[in-house]
This record gives C-alpha cells, structure tokens and sequence, in this order.
C-alpha cells in the first residue's frame, strides 16, 4: 500500500519497514527506524518515532488513536540507549504513551496509561487504564497492573486471557476491513 509522503517518513536516510498487510491511517506519523510486523495496524493520530534509537513492532499488534510511541538516544550513560520493543498481539489503547521499554506477546495497555523507559511487561499482561509503568520496573506475566505507580492487582483471570487474544483479533478484522475499503 502506498502511503502519503507525510505518513511514513525516513529520517537520516532510514525509512521505516512495513510487513505484509500492514494498515497506517494517513494522519498517523511513522519516522525512521521502525519496523512493523505483519498484521500491524496504526490508528488514526498515533506518532511513531525512531529517529534516535529503533522500535519494532511485532505481528498482528495494534497501536489505537492518539498513541505516542518513542524511545531513548544512546548515551554515555546508557550506551544502548532504550529502543522500544512491542511483542506479538498486543493491543495498545487510545492515547498511550510507550517510551523506551519492552512489551511482550499478548498485552493489553489500557487507554491512556504510560510506560517508561527500561519497564519490561512480560506476557499475558492487563495494564489498566491511566496507570503508570515507572522506569525499569518489570512487570511478570499472567497478572492484572493497575494504579500511579501501577501495581500488580491479581492473577489474570481464564476469561481475561482469553479476552487478549480475541480482542488482538477483532483489530486484525477491522484493519482488514479498512484495507478492503482502500480498495
């Protein structure tokens, strides 16, 4: 699909990569080193940054509306800097703020919650709405994270793991669907 010159965008000549399938709605921003998976969808108003370190985003994940995605440079300090690494099947809510961390396979982060640098999600993850993921911390598979800090609430329940995968599906349907009507 061809995309207009201002959705994706190449910075120090590194143009960002996108899988087979992949859906960006032209008033989303894509710039520089990131990579999209297969299946990936990019809702409306969501900004993508790799222009000072790389973001890769993996199969069949979801970005919602009004997300912000970044990471950290490279520095004396923090020679690797803190890339922005999103596992497979996660749905990231409206008006999210991921900065410099890691998420694993099968996330969900609720709307408007924020994760910072060097945080680490495992797995099977609910990060509830409006919380915050403080710097470094690492957040273990399988539970529910809620609060400012977040904190770990309680163990998934059978439902809300299933509930992650079948709402990870419903996004690939839509972002289909928005494909089909592109034509």
């Amino acid at each position: 699909m061809k995309y207009p010159q201002n959705t994706v965008r190449s910075y120090k000549g590194i143009t960002p990569k996108l899988g087979q399938n992949c859906y960006i709605d032209e008033s989303s921003v894509v710039i520089g080193d990131v990579v999209l998976a297969d299946d990936v969808s990019i809702w409306p108003l969501v900004v993508i940054r790799g222009d000072v370190n790389h973001i890769r985003i993996g199969n069949s994940s979801n970005i919602q509306d009004g997300s912000v995605l970044h990471v950290t440079r490279k520095t004396s300090n923090y020679p690797d800097g803190y890339p922005l690494l999103i596992g497979e099947q996660v749905t990231v809510g409206h008006k999210v703020m991921l900065h410099g961390c890691t998420l694993g396979n099968r996330i969900l982060v609720g709307m408007g919650a924020i994760v910072m640098d060097g945080a680490v999600v495992e797995d099977d993850v609910i990060i509830g709405a409006g919380s915050l993921v403080a710097p470094n911390k690492v957040l273990q598979s399988g539970y529910l994270y809620v609060g400012n800090p977040a904190k770990q609430k309680r163990p998934l329940t059978q439902q809300e793991m299933q509930f992650l995968k079948s709402t990870n599906a419903n996004y690939v349907k839509l972002k289909n669907e928005y494909l089909e009507q592109q034509g």
